[in-house]
């Protein structure tokens, strides 16, 4: 056990932080419900499905996908066991290495993407790039490429691999 004492934070960094850990639990909420009274998925389902229409062949493995989404295995498998019941993605072996599971978005997941996505990007735009000028926004990005640096490639595992 170490007896070194912590590096507190000063009260600037505090605010910093408290700031910020608001607006990481207010932000995904804040479009969670408004995908849910929309569009009748969760912000979550809407990455997943997001993420397979942004491929060419709309399929990903599962693996990937879980990176891009930021979440465990288990998660996406819960999640796309959803997406499957509703038709609109569907899970088969990678013929390309059987080790792997594929997801694929259906004709019906792509129709879905299509009629949310512009309701979900005007309420990114809201609430966050509208309210951003330009150079803060590229700060933003900059700012969350290094933080998502120091926590490193693993999506669910961060400092002392602690889920996350």
């Amino acid at each position: 056990m170490s007896t070194e004492e912590p590096r507190w934070l000063d009260a600037e960094e505090q605010d910093t932080w408290l700031a910020m850990v608001k607006m990481l639990t207010r932000l995904p909420a804040a479009l969670d419900a408004d995908l849910q009274h929309t569009s009748g998925v969760s912000f979550f389902e809407y990455q997943v499905l997001a993420g397979l229409s942004m491929k060419s062949d709309r399929r990903a493995r599962m693996s990937e996908l879980a990176e891009f989404s930021a979440c465990s295995l288990s998660r996406l498998s819960h999640t796309a066991r959803r997406l499957e019941s509703k038709g609109w993605l569907y899970r088969t072996p990678d013929p390309t290495d059987g080790r792997y599971t594929l997801a694929v978005l259906t004709d019906a997941g792509w129709e879905k993407v299509v009629a949310t996505a512009p309701g979900h990007v005007a309420e990114v735009r809201r609430l966050l790039i509208d309210a951003l000028t330009k150079a803060q926004y590229k700060q933003l990005r900059q700012i969350s490429e290094r933080v998502n640096d120091a926590i490193g490639n693993e999506p669910c595992l961060g400092a002392h691999n602690a889920p996350c």
